[in-house]
């Protein structure tokens, strides 16, 4: 996967062009166009930006085409423009910006990846993210990623990790089952 985070037409091209040469291949899987800041999804359209993108993807240069940090107005752009096959967005229990999302692309068959899947959580939240996870034996953040994957049939999950530990604890959540209440009292947190 590369992403290209060049937001003019000819710097996409040479980005894709220099991804491919680097990586030594003739084709890439799937390129994200990158939008937004790091303040969050900035609205404007996306149509010359993700049409350069299109065109390098029937050249043959890109098999998939995705979103990142997009507005709910971007993703329809894109989707009106050509087919995506993911979105990735900031979303975690802490910040649930897209929670009308889901279903929409859940429905479409296209992926959620939410990136900073475990950051962004006050004290008074992890405490509650602490109840359930003491409850059930785990992580707080093997919960946390827990119920993303009980959030959405569509989501995909890459967390990060720096140690052999905190990837113990990433897989150990795609194994809990989050009973109804411990939904509703992790729900809390976003709202």
């Amino acid at each position: 996967m590369a992403s290209a985070t060049a937001r003019q037409p000819d710097e996409l091209r040479r980005q894709v062009h220099e991804n491919l040469e680097s990586l030594g291949l003739d084709v890439l899987d799937l390129v994200n166009l990158r939008l937004g800041d790091a303040t969050g999804p900035q609205p404007g359209s996306i149509a010359e930006s993700f049409q350069a993108l299109v065109e390098l993807q029937r050249q043959g240069l890109i098999r998939h085409l995705g979103v990142s940090n997009a507005t709910v107005g971007q993703v329809a752009e894109a989707r009106s423009i050509a087919s995506i096959v993911w979105v990735q967005n900031m979303y975690n229990l802490a910040h649930r910006h897209d929670d009308g999302l889901f279903d929409t692309l859940a429905g479409a068959g296209i992926a959620y990846v939410p990136f900073f899947p475990l950051g962004g959580f006050s004290p008074l939240q992890s405490s509650a993210l602490t109840r359930v996870a003491s409850r059930l034996s785990a992580t707080p953040m093997s919960v946390a990623l827990a119920w993303l994957l009980q959030r959405s049939p569509n989501i995909l999950l890459v967390p990060g990790t720096s140690s052999t530990a905190h990837l113990r604890e990433n897989v150990a959540g795609a194994g809990l089952t989050l009973s109804p209440d411990d939904l509703a009292e992790l729900d809390q947190i976003g709202r």
